[in-house]
């Protein structure tokens, strides 16, 4: 199975964005991690509803077709067809999506985007300056999250901001730009109020991360 992150960002795109947060963070004491996950959860509930529901109704047409309507036939044909069904909603992100809410998909991107700024160590700048551009494949979500340094003096709704460039980039299937954009955005937006100083120590690795 081809990996969604690999898909979404090339081995060149990756070069790019990182010669971007690199020039980026040239221009301040602020530091920048761009993080691109398939998922931010396997959503098991998904795969167990999508399983019931599909194999309720596949065993419903297999009882007909089959003239074999009692119970018990039923209750043999829905077994099979639960871990059938089950087993390929595990595997089509495109049929899991359709057992997902947007409500739940925004709850697990937000908890892993959080759990990724604390395991990553944007948290531990010298200043708190640290953003993270958390990107989440499955869900189709990004969020930007800043260091109490850097939000201290920056109004939420600058993040949305660059999160909405974003979004926009990938669904005109030009999110590398749109990436690069942000960071650069985001390397402004230090820049004002964190400038370099005479030492100005690359804190936090400028690789892309890459999660599963």
């Amino acid at each position: 199975m081809n990996d969604p992150v690999c898909t979404f960002i090339s081995d060149e795109d990756t070069v790019l964005i990182e010669e971007a947060v690199r020039a980026a963070e040239k221009r301040t004491a602020g530091e920048i991690v761009v993080m691109v996950v398939a998922s931010s959860d396997n959503y098991p509930l998904a795969n167990i509803l999508g399983g019931l529901v599909s194999g309720f109704l596949l065993s419903i047409s297999i009882s007909l077709a089959t003239d074999m309507q009692s119970m018990w036939n039923f209750l043999g044909f829905f077994l099979p067809s639960f871990v059938l069904c089950n087993e390929i909603i595990r595997r089509n992100l495109f049929l899991k999506r359709l057992f997902v809410t947007a409500s739940d998909m925004c709850e697990e991107v937000e908890n892993a985007a959080f759990g990724a700024f604390y395991k990553k160590g944007v948290w531990n700048t010298r200043e708190h300056t640290g953003i993270l551009i958390f990107i989440s494949l499955f869900e189709h979500r990004v969020w930007v999250l800043g260091d109490k340094g850097i939000n201290a003096k920056v109004d939420p709704s600058v993040w949305q901001e660059i999160t909405d460039g974003i979004v926009a980039g990938i669904r005109e299937k030009s999110h590398v730009s749109a990436l690069c954009d942000a960071i650069g955005r985001c390397g402004d937006i230090l820049e004002g109020h964190f400038p370099p100083g005479r030492d100005n120590p690359d804190e936090l690795d400028n690789s892309v991360i890459r999660g599963h």
